[in-house]
């Protein structure tokens, strides 16, 4: 292996634009991008990074990526953030006027009760708003009964608003089985800076990424290894990150939400470090080193491990991907329901992969290539010395076979 030539400078805290972040992700959340609906939304990330005069392209499934160029221009590092959503699909267009629907991605029709939508027809001229409801909705009809009934998709349906009471009055719409119905954000910031909104898994990410990639630019800091923002389109349905990468991609960063519930660590208010998921431990060099840097640079930073949840990074490794990945979270209260977090937890995320773009790789010489030989192969941990055994020990083994035989 040729080893690079030449270190990098120390990385320095950037400062990050906290009106750019905010404004972002409203602007983010009101943009309707269910799984298999989301060339609105790309369109709009796409001018976002093209007004930071960032260089971009989309794959042939719309897959976005930008790319701010590095001193080393023979590797390169991604993060990797989704910007579909959960959401649901007309399964059939019923005699009543009310439309059934599917899931979109995994959650529960508990958290869409009540939820507003927008049904988008194969018209883009013409979409409808509606409600989600439960099929006995009405106390002064069903009584308890509302109270009773089960949960689940086939126990809800949309009521649209619209003069319709029957399957003709809906294909009249040009409402058909197959459309997309997004579930409205209604996106709130609180005067303490929590966040309450629908879908900022993953869309909070994104607002963090891009204000990060921002202060990257305008700081006019060349990287030292050349970092890519890669925007995904199908995470929520388990094939974000499985194309859009190239065999110079030592590195992948999956930004998405750090779980906040009972029995985990992260916060709300803080940068979330996935030590594991659902797939598996993440790289362990990786993920330490992210944490180092956080301590050395006072960003607030927690370690979670996740039971049920997987990220970008898992159909990245299980497409082919040979790079090192880890997880960055910005802390969200009730995933895939009625989620919240903190305008403070997305700027201290900004902050770190700011500060992760600025340094080289993990093994700024073994990481540049895919394979090389046992002798330069790295490792940070020493393994336990193996301890012989005592006479105490033996005589044990001893008496063990003995009663064995």
């Amino acid at each position: 292996m040729t080893a690079p030539t030449g270190a990098p400078a120390a990385p320095v805290r950037l400062p990050i634009d906290a009106d750019f972040l905010r404004d972002t992700l409203l602007e983010l959340l009101v943009i309707p991008s269910p799984s298999g609906r989301t060339d609105a939304v790309m369109q709009h990330v796409g001018e976002l990074l093209s007004a930071t005069g960032v260089d971009l392209d989309l794959t042939r499934r719309g897959v976005l990526r930008a790319t701010v160029p590095g001193v080393r221009g023979d590797v390169n590092r991604a993060v990797v953030v989704h910007a579909d959503t959960i959401g649901t699909m007309v399964k059939r267009l019923k005699e009543n006027g009310r439309l059934e629907v599917v899931q979109v991605g995994t959650h529960s029709a508990r958290f869409a009760e009540g939820a507003h939508v927008t049904v988008l027809t194969d018209d883009p001229e013409r979409t409808y708003t509606g409600t989600v409801l439960p099929l006995k909705s009405s106390g002064h009809t069903f009584g308890d009964e509302v109270d009773t009934q089960g949960v689940g998709w086939h126990l809800v349906e949309v009521r649209v608003d619209a003069p319709v009471s029957d399957v003709a009055g809906l294909l009249a719409l040009g409402i058909q089985v197959g459309d997309f119905v997004a579930i409205d954000a209604a996106p709130q910031i609180t005067p303490l800076g929590y966040v309450k909104s629908r879908h900022l898994d993953d869309k909070a990410g994104l607002a963090a990424c891009l204000a990060a990639f921002k202060a990257l630019v305008e700081s006019g800091i060349t990287p030292p290894v050349t970092a890519r923002l890669l925007v995904t389109i199908g995470e929520e349905v388990g094939h974000g990150a499985t194309h859009g990468f190239d065999d110079g991609t030592a590195e992948i960063v999956a930004v998405d939400n750090g779980v906040v519930a009972p029995g985990q660590q992260s916060l709300e208010e803080a940068v979330n470090v996935g030590m594991m998921d659902s797939t598996g431990p993440h790289d362990f060099h990786l993920t330490r080193r992210l944490l180092a840097l956080a301590a050395e640079h006072d960003v607030p930073a927690v370690r979670d491990v996740y039971r049920v949840y997987r990220s970008d990074a898992a159909p990245a490794v299980e497409s082919g991907v040979e790079a090192r990945t880890a997880l960055l979270g910005f802390g969200v209260d009730s995933s895939h329901g009625h989620e919240r977090t903190h305008l403070d937890g997305l700027l201290h995320l900004a902050e770190l992969l700011a500060l992760y773009l600025q340094t080289d790789l993990t093994f700024r010489d073994w990481d540049a290539h895919r394979s090389g030989p046992l002798v330069e192969f790295p490792s940070t941990t020493v393994q336990p010395t193996p301890v012989e055994p005592t006479d105490v020990d033996r005589r044990a083994e001893g008496d063990r076979r003995a009663g064995q035989a």
